[in-house]
């Protein structure tokens, strides 16, 4: 489960503050359940459940704006111009497999504008974008039903058929199969018992309001349930972190949306035996300034930020990395790449990062290039 904060969130008012410093410009601290371990001010729900939490205090990245820093975040590699990486959750899917599931199994829940793709890995591995889950799935249910839907399907069986007369083996195999393929998990989609998974309005009020009254704390409510039904990789955001103008004030506005539902989600996935097999990750693209601009906000800043890590085999209650409280060094204490928290994460989930894919440009790929973080493996 990632949970994306779209436009890059402080560390400093987040998992790594540093109260008391000027670059901490007021910004306050709270103790976790760690020991010597503090957070940011906001975060009180999250302090309880931060011994289920590894902090990487570290990473780094060499982008710094938005749209290539998402890039680059989520699929481990900086964008080139020659091809187009897989996103994370395209590649545990791929890897994997769908395990029956009938509903999609990479799923981008509030989705940004840069949602999860599969890149060199095709389409079919995109993630399946939804809104806010108090609303119904768009575009599952049937315009036609019984006898009126079956003679649709077989007037589209002849133009298919027109469309593929005279062409060669070879040329049908692709067209023909893949359209019927995507057609039929369509169908079975619209049918599938599973999609009630969505409806979060089915639950318990206490249980769905400890999330939050929000869209983003329904959506990670729904995350839970989606991981239930089988899907492999869900795709959360919570977005307008970029506070270029009145940062505290931002940061404040969506603390209080994310406490809550991150500390639910931990507690929800363990309390009904999920945590141990998934692993939650909570970080944007890069990080935030030490300093103040002139209109009270802080820019981007690629050079050491924080991100959350739980579950699957990761062990709570570390920290990895030290930013300088002086925010005078840009390079942090144990830096940590973007492909190491990929490595790390695929080889927590029982993946080989070492492994290559032919890609469609003939260049083989490995599926993450970096170290594994054997320091906040359980």
């Amino acid at each position: 489960i990632l949970l994306w904060m779209a436009g890059g969130p402080s560390q400093l008012e987040t998992f790594d503050p540093h109260p008391g410093k000027a670059i901490a410009y007021g910004s306050k601290a709270i103790p976790t359940r760690v020991n010597g371990v503090q957070i940011g001010a906001g975060l009180e729900q999250t302090a309880t459940v931060m011994d289920r939490i590894a902090l990487i205090r570290s990473v780094t990245s060499k982008e710094g704006d938005h749209e290539r820093a998402t890039y680059n975040v989520k699929t481990g590699y900086r964008p080139v111009p020659a091809i187009i990486h897989p996103s994370i959750g395209s590649v545990i899917c791929h890897e994997l497999g769908d395990g029956g599931v009938e509903i999609p199994t990479h799923i981008s829940l509030l989705p940004s504008q840069w949602p999860a793709r599969g890149g060199y890995l095709g389409a079919s591995y995109d993630a399946f974008q939804v809104g806010d889950p108090s609303q119904p799935v768009p575009d599952v249910r049937a315009s036609a039903e019984g006898d009126r839907q079956k003679a649709r399907f077989e007037g589209l069986s002849v133009i298919e058929r027109s469309f593929l007369k005279g062409r060669s083996l070879d040329q049908k195999l692709p067209e023909s199969d893949h359209h019927r393929e995507t057609q039929q998990k369509a169908l079975r989609m619209m049918s599938s018992e599973q999609l009630k998974a969505f409806d979060v309005g089915s639950a318990p009020a206490a249980e769905r309001l400890a999330f939050g009254d929000t869209p983003f704390g329904r959506a990670c409510f729904a995350a839970v349930r989606l991981v239930e039904a089988g899907v492999r990789c869900i795709e959360v955001t919570l977005g307008t972190w970029d506070s270029h103008l009145n940062n505290h004030e931002t940061h404040a506005e969506r603390i209080r949306t994310l406490d809550p539902a991150l500390a639910a989600l931990i507690t929800t996935l363990e309390r009904r035996g999920l945590l141990d097999q998934t692993v939650v990750m909570c970080g944007g693209e890069f990080g935030r300034t030490p300093t103040m601009n002139a209109v009270e906000g802080r820019d981007h800043w690629p050079h050491g930020f924080s991100v959350a890590l739980a579950g699957g085999g990761i062990r709570g209650g570390c920290v990895l990395g030290e930013t300088d409280p002086s925010g005078e060094k840009k390079r942090p204490t144990d830096p940590v790449t973007i492909g190491d928290l990929h490595t790390t994460i695929q080889y927590s989930l029982g993946l080989d990062p070492d492994k290559k894919i032919m890609t469609p440009v003939g260049r083989p790929m490995k599926l993450s290039e970096g170290l594994i973080l054997d320091r906040i493996l359980a």
